[in-house]
């Protein structure tokens, strides 16, 4: 499609593409409405060999924020202990609760690792997801399109599309627009089908990039290989549930456009209603899948209830 991003693309995008009203005017949870009791019986008798591949970061104080993300300060989680053994060999406990123990708190950005978006994470003007006023995001939290409403909606069937190592690369390049073709070209050497429903997975190899450099860099907010903005017109056609990469933000950067930033985002979040998922480690999954050429998966990655939450911290599952 060759679509030079922008604001007047966006507009046309949203036009084109908005789910607002498709499920119903009181709708929080868009694309996810796709997902049907049937698609996940099918997605159960993917599970063949019970292997279990993980996809979330570590949350610990070596993740991949380092202060190169261009807005509100994000930070790697904090984990502090609140209770010790150590302290339980000082005898701290032992007349009171008279019981020895560990305990400890954790602090972090909910988008600091590997994470889902909410709907009620990005606007375009005035508005969010299905026509509600960005006003009902304000300082107690996300009132309209909060996390929570998918508590129980993250399952069903998983597609990896490996696209770097289709184009026989270990990585794409910092910049690299992934174009609609490059999703189906991936697919057809696969030889898996995008259905109704799905949630896809694409690798660009950048996470391994800097994990095998040693150093996190600017990965986490920096320049990055990621979908062209034409891919939200894929999205729309092939009616999936979710797309998750192994990048901080699932679209390329520099994202083409001196006009606005994340233009991809400001059409698939708020007009289209598509969960996304982002930072996903995907380097064990696609070893595993060009192994035995099986790149479909029970995919299972529920959110953690946060009321009102802009996105959760996740350990997605892919089950094979």
């Amino acid at each position: 499609m060759n679509i030079k991003p922008g604001i007047a693309a966006i507009d046309e995008a949203t036009e084109k593409l908005s789910n607002w009203n498709r499920w119903g005017k009181d709708d929080e949870i868009g694309t996810l409405n796709l997902v049907a009791p049937e698609d996940i019986i099918a997605a159960a008798k993917l599970v063949r060999k019970g292997k279990v591949f993980a996809m979330g970061l570590p949350l610990d104080k070596n993740g991949p924020q380092r202060g190169a993300f261009d807005g509100p300060p994000r930070w790697n989680p904090i984990h502090t202990m609140l209770a010790t053994g150590t302290d339980g060999l000082a005898g701290r406990y032992d007349e009171k609760p008279k019981i020895r123990y560990a305990d400890d708190a954790i602090s972090m950005p909910i988008q600091c690792a590997t994470h889902w978006d909410a709907l009620g994470h990005v606007f375009y003007g005035d508005t969010m997801y299905n026509g509600y006023s960005a006003a009902l995001v304000d300082a107690l939290g996300v009132h309209k399109n909060g996390i929570e409403h998918t508590r129980d909606k993250m399952v069903g069937r998983g597609v990896l599309l490996d696209v770097a190592r289709c184009k026989g690369v270990d990585d794409l390049d910092d910049g690299y627009a992934i174009t609609n073709a490059d999703l189906d070209s991936a697919a057809k050497a696969q030889g898996v089908e995008i259905r109704r429903g799905d949630f896809v997975m694409v690798r660009t190899g950048h996470m391994e990039r800097v994990r095998k450099a040693g150093d996190w860099g600017t990965y986490a907010g920096g320049d990055a290989p990621g979908v062209a903005f034409e891919n939200c017109y894929w999205c729309h056609e092939k009616d999936i549930a979710a797309i998750c990469t192994d990048t901080w933000g699932v679209e390329v950067r520099p994202n083409g456009t001196p006009e606005t930033a994340q233009p991809w985002h400001q059409v698939v979040i708020p007009a289209m209603g598509l969960t996304m998922g982002e930072m996903f480690d995907l380097s064990e999954l696609a070893a595993d899948c060009a192994e035995d050429c099986v790149y479909e998966f029970f995919f299972c990655a529920p959110p953690l209830i946060i009321t009102g939450g802009t996105g959760s911290p996740i350990n997605p599952q892919a089950i094979k």
